[in-house]
This record gives C-alpha cells, sequence and structure tokens, in this order.
C-alpha cells in the first residue's frame, strides 16, 4: 500500500498539476478503476479519487478513456459529480465528490426496503434520461458502478461502455467484453448474438436486464447467474408483475426502465412512498402552501429512521433552513430542523445552522422568535459563549419588553437556558435590570415566572448583590395578589436559605414569611410554614453557636473600677419572669447600711449612695472636691434610665393592671404619654434595681428634686416616699437628714447649688430625645 502511494505521488510530481491529495484506498468489485479517498489541497474538502494505471490496463485502456470523456460531458443530478481530471500517458485521474460503493451495504443486507425503493427510484431516473434524452446505453448497471454520495443518494457511475448508438466509432460494440464480470451480468441476446446485436434491439433492452439484475440482488444481497432471477421471495410483491416485464428474454418486448418507472410512480405503485415522495417535494418547500408544507413535514418525520441520515444533512436540512428563513416555514419547519441536527457533528452544526440561528434572532416575526426561544434547549450546546453574549443576546432582550405577553413569557423562561454562558457584567446588570420590569408585568403569569426564573438563577448572581436583590424580590412576590406567585415566592425563598446570612434570615426574611402564615389561601399557609421550619431551623444552629452574654466579665475592669451587678437568668422555665425576680432579690441581698424605723412602724433601707445620718444641730463640713462616680453620670451623654427601688415588699403590686401600660408597639399616643412624664403613675412599677456605688455623692436625689421642683403644683399622689409632706421642710443641706415626723418619707438630698431648675429642665428634654420615653 505504501508503495502504491508513492508510486501514484511520484506519478503525480512528473505531470499536470493536481490539486488533490490521495488518502485510503476504498476496495471495489471488479473495476479498471482503484478508487481512493481524497482531500482537496485548496480548502480541505473530502473527495473521492478513481485512478487508471495505464501500463497495469493497457488493454482497457479505451474504456478508460470513455469514461473521462462521458463524465466530462454528461450532467444529471443522478450522475456522480466530477471535481477535475487528468490525464496523461501513464494514468488518468478523475476526482469527484465523496463516494462510497452500493456493494458494501448491499453484501451486508443492511438496507432497508424503504430505502431500497428511493435508491432505484434515483437510478431508474437516471437511466430514463440516459436512454431516451441522451439515446444512449450504459451496459453496466450492477451494484459495482452506483454509489453513496455524502447525501446518501445513489449515484450512477461506471461509465466505461457508455455509448450513443448514433455515434459510429461507439465503444460498447467493440469493447463491451472487456467490462469486467460481463457475463454474470450479460442479457441473454449478448449471450447468443454477441454485443453487434444491440444495434439491432431498442437501447433500452441491455439497460432494462441489468436493471430488473439489479433489483434482485439489491433485495437478496447476491447475485450469480439469471438462473437465480426467477426466485422472487425477497421482492416486495408489488414489483413482481413489473419486475418479469423488464427481464423478458425477448428485447423488443422488454420494458424500459422508463417505463418500469412511470408504472411504479402511478396512484398506489411500487414508488409511492413516503421517502421517495418527500424527495420528490423537498426541492420546492419553499413554494408550498401552508397545508401542503405540514403533510410533507409530517411524511419526513414518518421517515426519519428510513432515511440515510447524511441524505438529512445535506439535503433535506438546506431545504428546511431555506423555507424558515425565506418561505415562511415557521415553527414546525424549524422544529425539523432542530430535530435533524441532533445528528449533525459540532462542525457541521456551526456551519449548517448556527448561521441562519443568529440571522433569526435579528428577525422582527414574533412568530420566529417564539419558535427559536421555544428550541434554545436543543441549540444552547452549540452556540458558543461569545456568539451568546455578543450577537443573540442583545437581540433576545428585546423581547422583555413586548407588547406580546407571550414573547415576554418566552424570554423570561429562556433565561434560564442562556444564563450560564452569559458574562457576569450582563448577568448582574442588564439581566437583572429587565427582568425587574418584568417583575411587575401586568400579567401574573409573567410576574409567577420571574420569581420562578430568579430563584433558579441565584447562583448566578454576584456574591455582593443577589442578597439584596432577591430578598427585595421576594418579598415584592410575598404581596403579589396572584396566589401562584406568592406560593413561588416561597418555594423560591426555601430553594435560596442558603445564600442568605444569618442576619438577613432573621431581620429581613423571616418578618416578610410571617404575614404569609395568616393567608387566606391553604396553599400559601402550609407553604408559609415549611419555610418558616427551613429559616427558623437555620437560625436556632446559627444561635447555637453565640456565646452567652455580650456584656464584660463582672471582673474589674483595667481601669479598676466595678462592673454593675447583672441579674443571672433564671433556668426554671415555669415561670417568665424568673429572671427579673431573681435579680431583684440579689439587689436587695447586697444592699448595705442600716434600717431605720419610720413613725408608722414600717421599715426603710437606706441606700448605698446616701451617707450616714448627721446630727441636725451640727453643720455640714465644708464642700470637698467629689470623688470620681462610677455610678450613673447626668450627663449628656448618659443613655440608661436610673431605676428607683420600691421601699413597699415585692408583693405590694400584685393587685396591679399592666395592661395598658404596654399598650401596642404602634400606638404614638402611649408612648408620647410615657415621654410626656414617665414618674406621674399612681403606683410603683416592678422594676430591677441596679446599685450604683457614687461615693457618697446624691446626684440623683437633687435631680429628682429639681423635677419635682419644675412640676409643681403636682396633680397626682406621688409614689410613696415622695409625698408631698416634704415640701414645707426647709431645704437640706448636703449631707442633712429630713424630718421623720408624720407620715414615713424619703429622704430628699439637694443637688448642688449650680445646678439651677432650668439646667435641669434642659437636662431632662434632652434625656427624653434620647429614647427616656421608649425605654419605658
Amino acid at each position: 500500500m505504501d508503495f502504491l502511494k508513492s508510486a501514484v505521488a511520484s506519478a503525480i510530481s512528473k505531470g499536470p498539476a493536481f490539486g488533490y491529495s490521495f488518502g485510503d484506498r476504498v476496495d471495489i468489485d471488479d473495476s479498471i478503476w482503484t478508487l481512493y479517498n481524497g482531500i482537496k489541497r485548496e480548502d480541505g474538502s473530502k473527495c473521492s479519487i478513481f485512478s487508471f494505471d495505464v501500463a497495469a490496463n493497457k488493454s482497457r485502456l479505451p474504456l478508460a478513456r470513455n469514461a473521462l470523456r462521458k463524465l466530462r460531458t454528461l450532467r444529471h443530478p443522478g450522475v456522480i459529480k466530477v471535481l477535475d481530471t487528468v490525464e496523461t500517458e501513464s494514468y488518468i485521474y478523475i476526482a469527484t465528490e465523496r463516494l462510497n460503493p452500493l456493494s458494501w451495504q448491499v453484501k451486508r443486507k443492511s438496507l432497508t426496503e424503504e430505502t431500497i425503493k428511493w435508491g432505484l427510484h434515483n437510478i431508474a431516473k437516471t437511466l430514463k434520461f440516459i436512454n431516451n434524452d441522451a439515446t444512449s446505453v450504459h451496459a453496466c448497471i450492477r451494484p459495482a458502478s452506483i454509489f453513496f454520495s455524502e447525501s446518501g443518494e445513489w449515484k450512477l457511475g461506471g461509465f466505461e461502455a457508455l455509448s450513443s448508438m448514433k455515434e459510429d466509432d461507439a465503444v460498447l460494440p467493440t469493447f463491451g467484453s472487456l467490462i469486467p464480470d460481463s457475463q454474470r451480468y450479460m442479457a441473454p441476446e449478448i449471450s447468443k448474438g454477441g454485443w453487434e446485436i444491440i444495434r439491432q434491439n431498442p437501447a433500452h433492452a441491455i439497460d432494462a436486464y441489468n436493471f430488473g439484475t439489479l433489483i434482485f440482488e439489491c433485495f437478496n444481497g447476491s447475485y450469480h447467474g439469471s438462473d437465480q432471477l426467477g426466485q422472487m421471495k425477497s421482492i416486495p410483491p408489488s414489483m413482481h408483475q413489473m419486475y418479469k416485464r423488464l427481464l423478458n428474454p425477448n428485447p423488443k418486448a422488454r420494458m424500459s426502465v422508463g417505463q418500469f418507472l412511470d408504472q411504479g410512480r402511478r396512484v398506489g405503485g411500487f414508488f409511492q412512498t413516503p421517502l421517495i415522495q418527500v424527495t420528490e417535494d423537498i426541492e420546492s418547500l419553499g413554494l408550498k402552501a401552508d397545508a401542503e408544507r405540514d403533510k410533507l413535514l409530517s411524511q419526513l418525520d414518518d421517515v426519519a429512521d428510513d432515511f440515510p441520515a447524511d441524505f438529512f444533512k445535506m439535503k433535506v436540512l438546506p431545504e428546511l433552513l431555506k423555507s424558515v428563513e425565506f418561505g415562511g416555514g415557521g415553527a414546525k419547519v424549524f422544529g425539523t430542523v432542530m430535530s435533524i441536527g441532533k445528528k449533525l457533528t459540532d462542525d457541521e452544526y456551526d456551519t449548517q445552522i448556527t448561521p441562519v440561528v443568529v440571522r433569526l434572532f435579528a428577525n422582527p416575526d414574533r412568530a420566529i422568535r417564539v419558535c427559536l426561544l421555544d428550541n434554545l434547549p436543543q441549540m444552547i450546546d452549540h452556540l458558543s459563549q461569545k456568539l451568546i453574549n455578543d450577537k443573540i443576546f442583545p437581540q433576545m432582550v428585546t423581547g422583555f419588553t413586548d407588547l406580546a405577553p407571550v414573547v415576554r413569557e418566552q424570554t423570561v423562561k429562556a433565561v434560564l437556558i442562556v444564563v450560564p454562558k452569559l458574562s457576569d457584567r450582563i448577568i448582574n446588570g442588564e439581566l437583572l435590570r429587565y427582568l425587574a420590569k418584568t417583575a411587575n408585568d401586568e400579567q401574573p403569569g409573567i410576574r409567577t415566572n420571574t420569581t420562578i426564573c430568579l430563584g433558579k438563577i441565584a447562583r448566578n448572581l454576584g456574591v455582593n448583590t443577589r442578597g439584596k436583590v432577591l430578598s427585595a424580590a421576594f418579598a415584592r412576590a410575598l404581596r403579589d395578589p396572584f396566589v401562584h406567585a406568592r406560593n413561588a415566592a416561597l418555594m423560591a425563598l426555601s430553594a435560596t436559605s442558603d445564600l442568605f446570612n444569618e442576619e438577613d434570615c432573621a431581620t429581613k426574611i423571616l418578618p416578610v414569611i410571617c404575614p404569609s402564615l395568616v393567608d387566606k389561601e391553604k396553599t400559601i399557609r402550609d407553604q408559609a410554614l415549611k419555610t418558616m421550619d427551613i429559616y427558623l431551623a437555620r437560625i436556632r444552629k446559627y444561635s447555637s453557636t453565640l456565646p452567652d452574654t455580650a456584656l464584660p466579665s463582672p471582673a474589674l475592669s483595667s481601669t479598676g473600677t466595678a462592673a454593675p451587678r447583672m441579674g443571672t437568668p433564671a433556668t426554671d422555665t415555669a415561670s417568665w419572669a424568673g429572671w427579673a425576680i431573681s435579680s431583684f432579690t440579689n439587689k436587695l441581698a447586697a444592699a448595705s447600711g442600716e434600717i431605720q424605723s419610720g413613725t408608722n412602724g414600717s421599715t426603710q433601707q437606706r441606700p448605698s449612695s446616701v451617707p450616714p445620718p448627721i446630727p441636725s444641730s451640727s453643720k455640714p463640713p465644708a464642700p470637698v472636691s467629689p470623688p470620681r462616680k462610677s455610678g450613673m453620670n447626668l450627663s449628656k451623654s448618659s443613655t440608661s434610665i436610673p431605676t428607683i427601688v420600691s421601699p413597699e415588699p415585692v408583693n405590694a403590686f400584685e393587685d396591679e393592671d399592666f395592661g395598658n401600660e404596654w399598650g401596642s408597639f404602634d400606638d404614638p399616643s402611649n408612648k408620647k404619654e410615657e415621654e410626656e412624664d414617665p414618674w406621674t403613675e399612681p403606683a410603683p412599677k416592678p422594676t430591677t434595681t441596679t446599685t450604683f456605688d457614687d461615693q457618697g455623692e446624691p446626684d440623683f436625689a437633687g435631680w429628682l428634686a429639681a423635677q419635682s421642683e419644675a412640676k409643681k403644683p403636682l396633680k397626682k399622689e406621688l409614689p410613696k416616699g415622695l409625698s408631698k409632706g416634704t415640701t414645707n421642710t426647709k431645704r437640706p443641706v448636703i449631707g442633712g437628714r429630713s424630718s421623720t415626723m408624720g407620715s414615713a418619707t424619703r429622704k430628699v438630698v439637694a443637688a448642688p447649688k449650680k445646678d439651677t431648675p432650668k439646667a435641669v429642665k434642659t437636662k431632662k428634654n434632652e434625656d427624653e430625645e434620647e429614647g427616656w420615653g421608649d425605654a419605658w
């Protein structure tokens, strides 16, 4: 083999230029030609090369030269297509379209009945042209002279003996006996009278007989001699009668191939098959009416398995694409295109279908746009990322704002298909802007599909933007009056729960889910519960990882100041207020100082912040610079509200009604009333206490006295311990004690003189503005 290739290459180098390269050799039956697969050097396209070695087959040189001359001049769709020829004294080369011998498939019996009829139909049309129009005789009809083209069509070759009976120097009468394997296929009259007798008989006689042997061999797989021709078991019954007439021993009474073709084309004839009908009509697909086109396409679907795949690629597909683009073929034709496209390689798809798809996306026809979007899942794997971003998506976005709802809806659905190949810039910019519009579309179905789309492309969104976009979009969808839109939002939230951080789950997602728990539709309520459980489970898991408290350690800080004493949360779940009571009792246990008896026999605890009593006759000591306070400071930066420890027992307010004190969280009147005067309630409120060690400075009591002074006259009774009985007493000096005569009163310590009532009032207003009322 290598030697033969080198010899051919050497011969080419010495002869005329031949722009084709020889490839592998193709084995064929007895023939004067050697067939090679070839490549055209100019464009790399595939071809076949028939090679004739003059030195090895000098006796058959007239047949080779006759074939070369006939192939150059004879043009017909059923004849092999010649690309180039070269003839020298040592060789003859004929470059043709890429071919494969029919004899391969016949010997394997791999052809279906419908495919054989389709092939015989093509050969019959070609022979009719040769016998009737060209008034010639082929004389070499057999599987070795018939080839498959790249489109799967049967093409006629073997023109070595093709002759016109009008020519005086016809090759057939003289060199007919040199045809390879001529004895096996020879007609009866030639066996008896020789090749010269063909001039006395009709021109079609020999070819009609050989066509009969071709029918037998195609359906049976082999042919050894004329004694087998009577066995018609494998031949379709509808062809039996015409088959016998082709093999009539009398050449003058023998049916011609043209007559056989006409009989087969009659209504109900053996050539009236869907496969043949499609082949006949496919070339005029763009000219057919809608009804005829639909009928043809339905037939095409029926014969898809019988047709050679290559025929769809080379013949049917180009006609379908032209019908879609220019002939108004519509969605059904394009659906057939996609079915054929599944059988194409990536290179074939890029060459034949992709350019048409790009042009169709620029077409303003809505029907074509919807058709493209419907079939986008079948095309997406063959379209490159660059092509989608640069050419297809810019045309596709016009569908988001189209007046037709069906176009908008199909465009939203198509986002799921193209988003894996879109760039991050387009996804987080242009795409989200268009989806924001469809999320507020007038059509509820489009709004619902937009929510579903956002949920499915959530992981394609940028990390920095998706939390904000998704929470806003789903929150809006949860308020949608369309029940399916709300359900889609809840399902999308369930599917994307892992994309939100725990803080967003607690502060943004759960609040918008809660109204759905009481939705009028049961499906929404059920889905809301499921979604709520997903987020609550996640928050519980996260909260278990948080520390018990964020407050500083009770140990001394670095400045040496003791940290405020805090109540320990109760572990007993039987009482929800256990932690508050525990804190209050801890405060009482930690209190220090003396217990004094009042005139009414009750006891009163001296706060630790008040210094021990001084005899009334003694003068107060000279004022000294107060030490640094570790307790409450009434400066503008103070944001904590002081608490008052009631001198009454803990059970003193068991009968109080606090229902009106909480009010509504959204009631501004309650808040305003609290801010105006949080201290004038008729009964003390249960509060937790915190001990402030102020080193003996009575600043809080002074502030309280100024507060009472500013609001004279008081219309409501002051809490116990702040009765009006103390107003007639002389204002005590710092460190002094009030009179204990009369009803039990609480000692009031005056604030420093520099704190005027006006200053105190200003300070109070500032504290109220900083949220004093809100704290209550």
